[in-house]
């Protein structure tokens, strides 16, 4: 029999409540022990918990969710206890000391609701993702996944697939009989190829939905002194990167987390980019350029009234906003009208507002009419180009025998299914519920 496990599920004492959860076949047993009783399903009742000398160990609120109508898919129950460290240790010693029970491990509780049926994979993820939700916008995405809008739109493909499959699978054994519907090539190619434009469509998205969930990377770049550091922490609002008037004191990539209008903005400060010798300040600038590859956005920073421009390779113009710093500098002296660029001053605040107006703009754009379910992660994205392929496959082997044709969109099933956990993802498994806290 399956053991029963328990574990705290809300955060380190001492608190005003403490939850303990228990999940498994033993959960009955376990309360009848501590509280002499089992209460009505998903009523709460204040009960006496007492240890096995019958001495009392705290009073709480007892729930009790039957399953499978419960998170696990087993029996559960919830011990809302005061939120001592005493109170939960000794509640915590008295159910280690029932026959079946056990600590639970990370992840536990919610690899036993997917492997009772009640999440599929994407759910399972994107509460991990909730857990963890920084933002407005990590927060609505991952409890969407959360719910099931990934499986939902999955699912509903594979049932695509699998019909497709099964007209071709009956023309193949009955094509003699009268009931059976016309040519394969007329109803189901048509509608494959429409299921590919919406497979297409949704991976062209997925860049937004791993931005929500991982951060818009927003590089500073510029010579040495034009107010990079300065720029980092006037946006932070607190002192992150050193800032010195001695060029080259940025030598490593800093980051810091911000959250603009709702989304998740990692801030990146590098190095000064400029002609050197020294084997430090090179490395430094290497991954400064590295940097700026990579990012999402980039700030290119140049001081106002110098222009000094950068020895750096040209990146795309979409990807850079011009930035000319120091305005406060300027005072007395008419500010040029930047067509290129925003001036700003790390020292005043002038032109931050309007900065992180640009920024959110810029991240409203990637995700303008997004309102589905978007991959989040890289195995998303690999299994629906997988899926893609497959799809496009038997689109274009017009030539091919029909049964290869049909292999091919079997594939494509397996790749979906893959992604929703109904195929042959042990492997995954454990990686997966590791990302979660004990108790969860």
């Amino acid at each position: 029999m399956r053991e029963t496990i328990f574990a705290l599920s809300t955060g380190h004492p001492p608190a005003g409540v403490a939850v303990i959860r228990i999940s498994g076949p033993g959960v009955r047993f376990g309360l009848e022990t501590l509280t002499g009783s089992v209460p009505p399903a998903r009523v709460a009742r204040l009960c006496a918990l007492r240890d096995s000398n019958g001495l009392v160990l705290d009073r709480g609120l007892v729930l009790y969710f039957p399953g499978p109508q419960s998170f696990t898919g087993e029996d559960v129950a919830e011990l809302q206890i005061h939120g001592s460290r005493a109170s939960i240790s000794a509640v915590l010693e008295s159910l280690s000391e029932l026959e079946g029970y056990r600590p639970a491990e990370a992840g536990e509780y919610t690899r036993r609701a997917f492997e009772n049926g009640c999440m599929d994979l994407t759910a399972v993820e994107g509460l991990s993702d909730l857990i963890r939700a920084e933002t407005e916008a990590q927060r609505r995405q991952a409890l969407g996944q959360a719910d099931g809008t990934l499986q939902i739109l999955y699912d509903t493909w594979a049932k695509r697939l699998t019909h497709a499959r099964a007209m071709i699978e009956a023309e193949l054994d009955f094509s003699d009989e009268d009931d059976i519907p016309g040519s394969v090539t007329d109803r189901i190619w048509p509608e494959m190829k429409l299921l590919a434009e919406e497979i297409s469509d949704h991976l062209n998205k997925a860049r937004y939905g791993e931005i929500v969930r991982d951060g818009f990377r927003v590089a500073l770049v510029g010579a040495p002194n034009v107010g990079k550091s300065s720029l980092l922490n006037s946006l932070a609002g607190r002192d992150i990167a050193i800032v010195s008037d001695i060029p080259g004191t940025t030598r490593d990539v800093i980051e810091t987390r911000l959250d603009l209008g709702g989304h998740l903005v990692v801030l990146q400060d590098t190095a000064g980019l400029r002609d050197t010798e020294s084997p430090v300040e090179l490395e430094g600038i290497r991954r400064s350029r590295l940097t700026a590859d990579t990012a999402d956005l980039v700030l290119e920073l140049r001081e106002l009234g110098t222009g000094v421009a950068l020895t750096h390779p040209p990146l795309p113009d979409d990807k850079v906003l011009m930035l000319w710093t120091k305005s406060d500098l300027m005072e007395g002296q008419e500010l040029r009208a930047k067509s290129d660029g925003l001036a700003i001053s790390s020292k005043t605040g002038h032109g931050l507002d309007a900065l992180v107006a640009l920024i959110s703009e810029r991240l409203d754009k990637l995700g303008r009419g997004t309102t589905e379910g978007l991959p989040t992660r890289e195995r998303h994205v690999l299994l629906l180009q997988t899926c893609l392929k497959e799809v496009g496959a038997a689109l274009d082997a017009i030539s091919a025998p029909i049964e290869i044709r049909s292999e091919h969109l079997r594939f494509a099933a397996v790749a979906l299914g893959r992604i929703t956990g109904t195929v042959d993802v042990e492997d995954l498994l454990g990686v997966i519920f590791s990302e979660f806290c004990v108790g969860k």
